[in-house]
């Protein structure tokens, strides 16, 4: 685990900062909101999504098909948010900006992490920079 977070943290700029805000947004998001089922399932994903990616660093090394590990955690998170703020009455304002900040991040790097593990699959197998 050691050497994929180093690995994470070499990542070029900008997108070594794109990875601690993610994260930043889930997992302090989730602690925040610990006793809410969306806090608890944004460090859930965090964790699954997490092994899955290290499972796949394991074995392949740092690839595209990384983003595998949040495709299947995440988007069951974005797509249950998603409902949750379509009853916009059960939401108090922080909780309610925090789920739209989370989907918004999370959907954001869905996009690229689909369009990774695409390029995986069409090739692309190569370790990133």
């Amino acid at each position: 685990m050691k050497n994929f977070v180093l690995r994470m943290m070499k990542m070029r700029f900008p997108w070594n900062v794109w990875v601690m805000l993610l994260g930043g947004v889930n997992f302090v998001g989730g602690l925040l909101f610990l006793n809410t089922f969306e806090g608890k399932f944004a460090l859930l994903a965090m964790m699954g999504a997490l092994i899955v990616m290290l499972a796949i660093y394991s074995k392949y090394g740092f690839v595209r098909l990384l983003g595998l590990g949040h495709i299947l955690f995440w988007l069951p998170f974005v797509i249950w948010n998603l409902a949750r703020l379509s009853e916009p009455s059960a939401l108090n304002s922080d909780f309610k900006i925090w789920l739209i900040a989370v989907s918004v991040f999370n959907s954001l790097s869905l996009l690229l992490d689909f369009a990774d593990v695409i390029r995986f699959f069409k090739g692309e197998k190569a370790e990133m920079s």
